[in-house]
C-alpha cells in the first residue's frame, strides 16, 4: 500500500512510502531514507513504539499523536506542535525540542536526558518534572539578594500590560501576585533573562536590573526565560547597545 506523508502548510508530498502498511511504517522507511520532513502533517498518527531517532521533524503537526515508547533519540523537533500527543515512554534523550508546542501532552515516564526544552511551551503538560528542565529554579537556592532584569517602555512600564512604573530606587510590590508556574503571563512583577529582554527589545525601550530575594518569587514558569515576583526594587539599568547586539541594522536611527 503506498502511504504519502504531506506538509502541514501546502499539501505537497513529503515522502511516498510504496509498500507501507501503515503511517508508522511509512514514517520510518523516511526517517531512514534520510527525508525531509520538516512541517509533515502527522497529526493524530498512531506512531507507538516507532523508530524515529535522529528524524528530522523540525515544524511538524503531531497533535494528538500516538508516540508512547517512540525512539526519538537526537530527533530534531524544534517549532514542532506536539499539543496534546500521548509520549509516555517515549525515549526523547538528546532530543531537540527548542520552542516546540507541549500543551497539555502526556510526558509521564518520558526519558529527557539531555534534552533541550528551551523555549518549549510546557503548560498543562502531564507528569513532566519541573527539575529536569527548568534551569531557573536555580533562583529558590540563593541565599541572599538576586537581580534579574526588567523590559519597560518608554513610560518605565512593562511593555504588554503596563499599569507598574518601574522608577530608580523604589520598590514596586504586587501582593497578588499569580503563583501558578502553568501560567506564562500573568499577575506580577514579570523579570526575565538577559536574553528573553533582548529577544522583546524594540527601540525606545529599556533593561532595568530589580534586586529581590527568594521569597519574593512568585513563580517560576518552565522554559519561558520570564518569572513573576511579589516584591522587588529598582537598582539600576543595563546598558545596551543595540546595534553592537544586532537588535537594529547600522543604518536605522535608535532612540535610546
Amino acid at each position: 500500500m503506498s502511504i504519502e506523508i504531506k506538509s502541514r502548510y501546502d499539501g505537497r508530498v513529503l515522502y511516498t512510502a510504496k509498500n507501507a502498511s501503515d503511517v508508522r511504517r511509512a514514517l520510518e522507511e523516511a526517517v531512514k531514507a534520510s527525508a525531509d520532513l520538516r512541517g509533515a502533517d502527522l497529526s493524530g498518527a498512531y506512531l507507538r513504539g516507532a523508530d524515529l531517532s535522529g528524524a528530522d521533524l523540525r515544524s511538524a503537526y503531531l497533535s494528538g499523536a500516538d508516540l508512547r515508547s517512540a525512539d526519538l533519540r537526537s530527533a530534531d523537533l524544534r517549532s514542532a506542535y506536539l499539543g496534546g500527543a500521548y509520549l509516555s515512554g517515549a525515549d526523547l534523550r538528546s532530543a531537540d525540542l527548542r520552542s516546540a508546542d507541549l500543551r497539555s501532552a502526556d510526558l509521564r515516564s518520558a526519558y529527557l536526558s539531555g534534552a533541550d526544552l528551551s523555549g518549549a511551551d510546557l503548560r498543562s503538560a502531564d507528569g513532566l518534572a519541573p527539575e529536569v528542565c527548568n534551569d531557573l529554579l536555580i533562583l529558590l537556592d540563593q541565599p541572599g539578594k538576586i537581580r534579574a532584569y526588567k523590559l519597560v517602555n518608554e513610560r518605565g512600564e512593562g511593555p504588554q500590560y503596563g499599569g507598574i512604573e518601574y522608577k530608580a530606587g523604589e520598590t514596586v510590590e504586587v501582593p497578588e501576585a499569580n503563583t501558578n508556574p502553568d501560567i506564562q503571563c500573568a499577575a506580577g512583577i514579570n523579570v526575565a533573562t538577559l536574553p528573553w529582554c533582548l529577544k522583546n527589545w524594540q527601540p525606545g525601550y529599556r533593561v532595568l536590573v530589580l534586586e529581590f530575594t527568594k521569597k519574593d518569587i512568585a513563580a517560576i514558569p518552565v522554559g519561558d526565560g520570564k518569572f513573576r515576583l511579589r516584591r522587588a526594587k529598582v537598582v539600576g539599568e543595563k546598558k545596551i547597545d543595540p546595534v553592537a547586539l544586532g537588535l537594529v541594522r547600522v543604518e536605522e536611527k535608535v532612540a535610546v
